[in-house]
């Protein structure tokens, strides 16, 4: 799952350099761990499915909670920041995170409701974090240096989402499930054990991840790193947000990244049930869960290819190849069966690489001194992952899995147009 808060240069920032190794070691671990920590929901949405017996659109309420943070908690983690400085809001976010990590552990006795207070915790400490670690990527180092410490940690993000899956497989999903039926015979006292020993499963790799959290919130809070003082804090002045939705461009490209984000999640929510259904693959949740790695292994892949492409390619019509990719391969998922449909599913991941950091620059062009506050308006704009999978969820409990993709290929759609509609607007140098 990409790390969804791209730092954006700060007209102003005043910074210092220097010694920098061991802090951007610390900030690497931190982008592997919002990747890990994401990717991991698409484990958890069809085990917490399965054990409570949840509708998809009861199941999808993990992201409605997830994401819903990223919109909720941005703006005030932005005022944080600003009254408590960046190294101790990201010391402020990793504690956080560690607690909704720990709240895992009394989720497993609790039920549902208590899960969904978690994931809303976790992910409001993650946007804090992000706030406030990205732009320490800029400054821990030469500046000319800066998009080559980006791609570095953006590839450790990407190693994140991709080990998770296999991990969270082995971890938590190895013990299996039983199928509705099998639980319908048990009383409600052999129910209530079973829920209990399932979703207790979740609590030792939690607990393990909170620690790890707390370790590197220690080692934050520890490092000398170079003082972050940002636009407004230097003096500089904002705009009203009449002058930035003004520009249609970013209005089209925030609606762009609510459908990206939207689609991409859903598709990665759905991805185990999917491999499950008989008409796929019918794979166990155990044995599905390894081949959500190659999805997102594909757009840590992606990533290297789309840059060595978009050298030479303009990124709108980057985007808009990639977009018509995976409106064919999710269409070939949806109306074919067997292995064809589930490894046409999982190469989404391949051509969803470029997307997020495309939309978002393009959007972002030529804003100036507005760049800021468009980024805010992206940002918010994340909340699709939040309601796109809620779309999904009710057209699989009312139609079928299988024809409930035809959501996430809706999204993809809308990005081919913009894609198109300002290919010809910005030059393919970087």
């Amino acid at each position: 799952m990409e790390q969804y808060s791209p730092a954006v240069p700060m007209s102003g920032g005043q910074t210092q350099t220097g010694g920098n190794t061991g802090p951007l070691i610390i900030v690497t671990i931190l982008f592997f761990m919002w990747g890990l920590l994401t990717s991991l929901n698409d484990v958890l949405i069809p085990h917490l499915k399965a054990v409570y017996t949840l509708t998809y659109v009861q199941a999808m309420l993990v992201q409605f909670c997830f994401f819903g943070a990223y919109f909720i908690v941005s703006l005030p983690a932005g005022m944080l920041i600003k009254k408590i400085g960046y190294q101790n809001g990201a010391v402020a976010g990793l504690t956080i995170a560690a607690a909704g990590c720990a709240l895992f552990y009394p989720a497993a006795t609790s039920g549902y409701t208590l899960f969904l207070i978690a994931f809303f915790v976790l992910a409001g400490g993650i946007t804090i974090l992000q706030v406030a670690a990205n732009p320490y990527v800029t400054v821990l180092g030469d500046s000319q240096t800066a998009s080559s410490r980006l791609t570095l940690t953006q590839a450790f993000n990407s190693l994140g989402t991709t080990v998770a899956p296999t991990l969270g497989g082995m971890l938590i999903l190895a013990g299996g499930v039983m199928s509705s039926a099998d639980m319908a015979k048990l009383t409600t006292e052999q129910l209530a054990a079973y829920h209990t020993t399932q979703a207790a499963s979740v609590q030792g790799p939690y607990l393990v991840l909170a620690a790890a959290l707390l370790a590197l919130a220690v080692l934050f809070a520890l490092a000398r790193l170079p003082k972050i003082v940002d636009a407004e804090q230097a003096g500089g002045e904002s705009a009203g947000w009449s002058a930035v939705l003004q520009h249609r461009h970013l209005v089209l490209g925030a609606v762009a990244i609510f459908l990206y984000v939207g689609g991409e999640v859903s598709i990665g929510s759905f991805l185990i049930n999917f491999i499950g259904d008989a008409k796929v693959a019918g794979l166990s949740t155990a044995d599905a869960a390894p081949f959500v790695s190659y999805y997102w292994g594909g757009a840590m892949v992606g990533r290297f290819i789309g840059f060595a492409v978009m050298r030479y390619v303009s990124p709108g019509k980057a985007l808009a190849f990639n977009s018509a990719a995976v409106i064919a391969l999710v269409l070939i998922a949806i109306f074919t069966g067997g292995k064809l449909a589930m490894w046409a599913m999982l190469a989404v991941g391949l051509f969803n690489s470029i997307m997020f950091p495309t939309i978002f620059s393009m959007a972002l062009n030529k804003l100036g001194p507005l760049t800021g506050q468009g980024s805010g308006v992206l940002c918010m704009a994340i909340v699709g992952g939040a309601l796109v999978p809620f779309a999904q969820g009710l057209l699989a409990d009312t139609v079928s899995l299988q024809m409930s993709f035809l959501v996430p290929a809706a999204c993809y759609t809308f990005i081919l147009y913009f894609g198109l509609k300002y290919a010809g607007m910005y030059s393919a140098e970087k």
